[in-house]
């Protein structure tokens, strides 16, 4: 019973967390707006945002490794990064704020793999491949309400409220995280040794290797397409609200998918294969769909790709990680997405700029590179962590 309430109460403070996170995203992009009624300024803070997550992921997870009590060390993180956006929010110089941005952004990784990493500490008796799925479904949760959640605040209350909400829900997940238990004993080796052994984990297993490369890839055309549907909704659906509502039933789709395949999970490995090429048939099916019926059904292909392919890459990680640097792989893995998702969002707009056909046919041309990535990295080896 202990076991359960452990993970009900992660699952519930990183559903909160997570919220608090896929919500300041458009909340920074709303109140960037208001300052000078240019998305340029939004776009600034956002990316500030989002940029260095790269590099603050690796030296995050082996802190998170390296510490007795991570969860501690995890609470003060979400701390801090509610404390930079609240700067965000006080300052009104804009050269400032972004770099005020930038540097809450180099924590963005703990709310992601930060949290995931000690999912094997609070799991009980719950099989991991069905707590994996459940974790990944607290993202796809958060990813349906956060940003509609922005926009309400936001159209009722101001930006500067919305981003307000983000804070307070960040630092709400403050005594969840703070209250996860200790982990097992840590590495005595040096920072710089340690940080060097995470990467060579990551580099060496080819099933680790394989995963990351491919959801890199994967998401680069994700990025893509999710500037994409707002304009997919203008076009061809007669407003920007309709893309925004595509979006919604995406994520609907990604919880359902998981709701699912939470009590039998598939196998992880050919689930990420799998849900690649569907996100690629999901993404030239969108190209040519011209009517609400044809995009929403490609809308609801994406959505079940999308979340197995999250609870794969979660399973796959926990499955091959050993314990000393399982953070660091986590919270790694996480920052190099969550780039490829930034490059993504850069790359549609001087490709949707020419035609969103082109744009949505260059996200399906990620995916089966992604797909060809994963079968030229080759067969999965033996893992270190069975090996331990």
């Amino acid at each position: 019973m202990r076991g359960r309430y452990r993970l009900a109460a992660y699952l519930t403070g990183a559903t909160v967390a997570r919220t608090g996170d896929e919500l300041s995203g458009p909340a920074l992009l709303l109140l960037g707006m208001g300052v000078d009624g240019s998305a340029a300024t939004g776009s600034a803070l956002l990316a500030g945002l989002t940029i260095s997550a790269a590099a603050g992921g690796p030296l995050l997870g082996a802190l998170l490794d390296r510490s007795p009590r991570p969860g501690r060390l995890l609470a003060w993180a979400l701390l801090a990064y509610a404390g930079g956006l609240g700067a965000v929010l006080a300052l009104v110089e804009l050269p400032a704020a972004i770099a005020v941005a930038v540097a809450a952004g180099l924590l963005n990784p703990a709310l992601a793999g930060g949290w995931t990493a000690q999912l094997p500490n609070v799991r009980g008796t719950t099989p991991l491949a069905r707590a994996s799925t459940l974790d990944a479904m607290t993202f796809t949760a958060a990813s349906l309400a956060g940003p509609g959640l922005a926009g309400l605040v936001a159209a009722y209350a101001g930006a500067p409220a919305a981003v307000a909400v983000a804070i307070t829900l960040v630092a709400v997940a403050f005594p969840t995280a703070w209250s996860l238990p200790a982990a097992e004993a840590k590495p005595s080796t040096p920072i710089h040794r340690q940080l060097a052994d995470g990467f060579a984990v990551l580099f060496r297993n080819r099933a680790l290797l394989r995963a990351t490369a491919t959801s890199t890839v994967s998401f680069v055309g994700i990025g893509v397409a999710i500037v994409c549907y707002p304009l997919l909704g203008a076009q061809r659906l007669g407003s920007p609200g309709f893309g925004a509502l595509l979006l919604t039933v995406l994520a609907a789709a990604s919880l359902v998918a998981n709701a699912v395949l939470a009590r039998r999970p598939p196998p992880p490995d050919r689930t990420v294969l799998a849900s690649t090429v569907l996100l690629g048939a999901s993404f030239l099916l969108a190209a040519s769909g011209h009517d609400v019926v044809t995009l929403l059904a490609a809308t609801v292909l994406a959505g079940f790709a999308e979340g197995p392919q999250l609870s794969a890459l979660f399973a796959i990680r926990h499955r091959e990680a050993p314990a000393r640097v399982r953070a660091q792989v986590f919270t790694t893995a996480a920052s190099v997405k969550i780039t490829g998702l930034a490059a993504g969002a850069a790359l549609a707009g001087p490709l949707s700029a020419l035609s969103v056909t082109a744009a949505l046919g260059a996200a399906a041309g990620c995916q089966l590179l992604a797909a060809a990535t994963y079968v030229l990295v080759g067969p999965r080896t033996p893992s270190p962590a069975r090996a331990a």
